[in-house]
């Protein structure tokens, strides 16, 4: 398999990779006005060299095109690169994560209440909520700054109440555990 064929595939794979991106930022375009308690998305590390990627990636294209003539599908792969570490990474970054009306904006993406099966508190370094999807057998994590802990709480708390979010799975629950206790 040669180069031009290895950096096509790569294209493809970073051209999805944007368009997952976009979506996101299209979904949080239109949440944004139901949002509860947001901040900004955190800097991925070696965020500094991604964007360098990004400029050295233009120059090439430029490099490309200009100077050696090549035609714009032959720079298809460095495109796509050059969009997800100069656009998409730094835009996604803007996807204020935190609680939604409807949601939660964790790290890997949006989540609805109603699919939150459970939920647990790592107390680390970093304070993170871990949600366990009731549909998917996978766990998603919000990295809540330390500023916004009790914020945080008080809005699980509520939206446990207001029974937006329950960990049961029963049908019938005739046991007089209080969910609101589990956060």
């Amino acid at each position: 398999m040669d180069l031009s064929r290895i950096l096509f595939v790569l294209g493809v794979g970073f051209l999805l990779a944007n368009l997952r991106l976009l979506f996101q930022f299209i979904r949080f375009l239109r949440l944004r006005s139901q949002a509860l308690l947001t901040w900004p998305g955190h800097r991925p590390p070696y965020y500094a060299i991604l964007i360098v990627l990004g400029a050295v990636l233009s120059v090439l294209i430029v490099y490309k095109l200009a100077i050696l003539k090549w035609h714009p599908s032959e720079v298809f792969g460095e495109t796509m690169m050059l969009v997800y570490y100069g656009y998409a990474v730094p835009l996604s970054l803007k996807i204020g994560r935190g609680f939604y009306e409807d949601g939660i904006w964790a790290d890997g993406g949006f989540v609805p209440y109603s699919r939150i099966g459970g939920m647990a508190w790592r107390e680390d370094e970093q304070l993170t909520l871990v949600l366990l999807d009731r549909v998917r057998d996978f766990g998603r994590r919000l990295t809540v700054p330390e500023r916004y802990y009790g914020a945080a709480r008080r809005v699980l708390r509520d939206k446990i109440a207001a029974h937006d979010i329950h960990f049961t799975g029963q049908t019938l629950d005739l046991s007089d555990h209080d969910e609101r206790d589990v956060i």
